[in-house]
């Protein structure tokens, strides 16, 4: 997936990190802006010109987090942002490092129920509840 769509859109990416285990996915909590911050999220960020999705999210976790991953398929859903812009998600695991919270306040590992809590009590960017279905299923 190149850094712009068809429609001109350009891309950001979040990580759909799952542990070794596939019982817990890692979000990260937002210090900004001001709309968003203290709710959780999948970690990620914009894609460069002539970046791939798969590279954008690989240097983003590694600026962000600290770690280094492998990048697997996209979850099913794309959301619509903003200022022209389109998230998308892909799977990742963490092939080397320890997650550390760069440029968020904190990060968590969560389960399907804990998921499922920061989701009821609305703790979850709004973008990223697009893929809770998928990420539940993902945990069971």
């Amino acid at each position: 997936m190149s850094a712009s769509e068809a429609d001109g859109r350009r891309l950001v990416v979040a990580g759909a990190i799952l542990d070794p285990g596939r019982r817990r996915l890692l979000l990260a909590q937002r210090r900004y802006p001001v709309e968003v911050a203290g709710r959780w999220e999948l970690p990620g960020g914009k894609v460069e010109q002539g970046e791939t999705a798969e590279a954008a999210l690989r240097r983003e976790l590694m600026e962000e987090l600290g770690v280094e991953v492998s990048v697997g398929g996209t979850l099913r859903e794309a959301v619509d942002l903003p200022a022209g812009l389109t998230l998308v998600a892909l799977w990742a695991r963490i092939v080397a490092g320890t997650p550390r919270p760069a440029e968020h306040r904190a990060l968590r590992w969560v389960d399907a129920a804990a998921l499922s809590a920061l989701t009821h009590d609305d703790r979850l960017v709004p973008a990223d509840t697009a893929w809770i279905p998928e990420l539940l299923t993902a945990l069971e």
